[in-house]
């Protein structure tokens, strides 16, 4: 794969939208950039939901290809059945396939000069006063100027290099199926449909046949809380569970890495923890501090200064647009997750009937939670079903 003495500018190892956006900023800029993704195909497997805020699309330049259809409403649904309907006023988010997404984000940095190598795994990283070496499976190892971690939710290089790991984590499972009676988004609640988390069932059109993605995240165990979903979700939805589905399970980190910087180094996306510990959501977030990154990488660049302390331009940077976003949702998720059945049946009785929901509509945003969730903690009713629990 390398000449042994080549230097890269940026090596990035994971090629999902964080690593392959990182990628595409560097070489529009005329970096020397080189991705490594471990399978062989980009974008699969794939573990997401794949929702998505339309206004990722113009902040960052994204193909339009991969948007399968739209999403205005959903239903929550309490540990008993009890619903609540929500209607967006436009449509904010969108459902997508992600491996088109990721393959056209590929073909993006590919144009613009970055070198995309697949089926190879950075089995060891380090770092030392002149270069990042990655040894990669079967080939010659590989050297560049700087780093980025952008490996999702696997953290054996974050032990190497020294970085630490998220605090909380959930587990994940889910699948795409047919469905032959699609309904709008539904949202699940309770302690034997997910415990400490919640269950989705998220319809999608291709080619104009219906299918939903059924997941779960929860504490343990998500793969039996999967098949019970499905099970649940089977007649109504009228899911053809005869045609098989082993669902794809993720390990999903809720709180950013202590540090997402060192000498040489950047961190982003689930790599770095940066995911909405409301919803789980990480696609905006991957993002978002990949372009973040990028613009502080080509300024050390530039001055050939990698040097932790440049470097720490990242965090400030991601902190100032995340930090309080991430900050409101992790209390939100530590009061859900302490919260029994029959408080979370009280707040639903809440949103029913004490005009919770005007607030909903007034402050709810796909990718901003904080306004919303302020907005909860100071409605004097909503803020005694949630703070309950801390009495305990």
């Amino acid at each position: 794969m390398e000449t042994p003495d080549r230097m890269y500018d940026v090596v990035i190892v994971g090629a999902g939208p964080g690593g392959l956006s990182a990628g595409l900023h560097l070489a529009r800029h005329g970096l020397d950039v080189i991705v490594l993704e471990e399978h062989d195909a980009i974008g699969t497997p794939v573990h997401c939901t794949g929702i998505l805020a339309r206004e990722a699309f113009d902040e960052f330049d994204l193909s339009r290809e991969s948007i399968l259809n739209e999403l205005t409403t959903a239903r929550f649904l309490s540990p008993a059945g009890r619903e609540v309907f929500y209607r967006s006023g436009a449509a904010e988010a969108v459902v997508i396939d992600r491996a088109l997404f990721d393959g056209r984000l590929a073909e993006q940095a590919q144009r613009a000069g970055a070198r995309l190598v697949r089926g190879v795994r950075a089995a060891a990283m380090r770092c030392d006063v002149d270069a990042v070496t990655v040894d990669v499976t079967g080939q010659r190892p590989l050297r560049a100027r700087a780093g980025v971690l952008a490996c999702g939710g696997k953290y054996a290089l974050h032990r190497q290099l020294g970085f630490g790991l998220p605090s909380l984590f959930l587990h994940t499972a889910q699948c795409e199926l047919p469905a032959a009676r699609p309904q709008d988004v539904e949202l699940h609640f309770g302690r034997d449909i997910a415990p400490k988390g919640f269950a989705w069932a998220v319809p999608v059109w291709r080619d104009d046949r219906p299918y939903v993605r059924v997941g779960v995240m929860c504490e343990t165990d998500a793969p039996r809380y999967f098949r019970r979903m499905v099970e649940r979700l089977r007649l109504v939805w009228g899911i053809q569970v005869e045609a098989g589905c082993r669902p794809r399970q993720k390990i999903l980190p809720l709180t950013a890495i202590s540090r997402t910087y060192a000498n040489r180094l950047l961190v982003v996306g689930d790599a770095a923890g940066l995911v909405k510990p409301t919803t789980g959501g990480g696609i905006y977030y991957s993002l978002l501090s990949a372009k973040l990154a990028a613009d502080v990488l080509r300024a050390a660049l530039d001055r050939d200064d990698l040097s932790s302390a440049m470097l720490a331009e990242y965090e400030r940077r991601w902190r100032a647009r995340l930090g309080a976003e991430l900050n409101a949702q992790l209390s939100l998720r530590t009061l859900a997750q302490q919260m029994s059945d029959g408080d979370i049946e009280k707040l639903f009785d809440l949103a029913r009937t004490d005009g919770v929901m005007p607030i909903v509509r007034r402050t709810a945003s796909f990718n901003r939670h904080r306004k919303l969730i302020l907005a909860l903690f100071k409605h004097p009713p909503a803020r005694q079903i949630l703070f309950r629990s801390l009495a305990f």
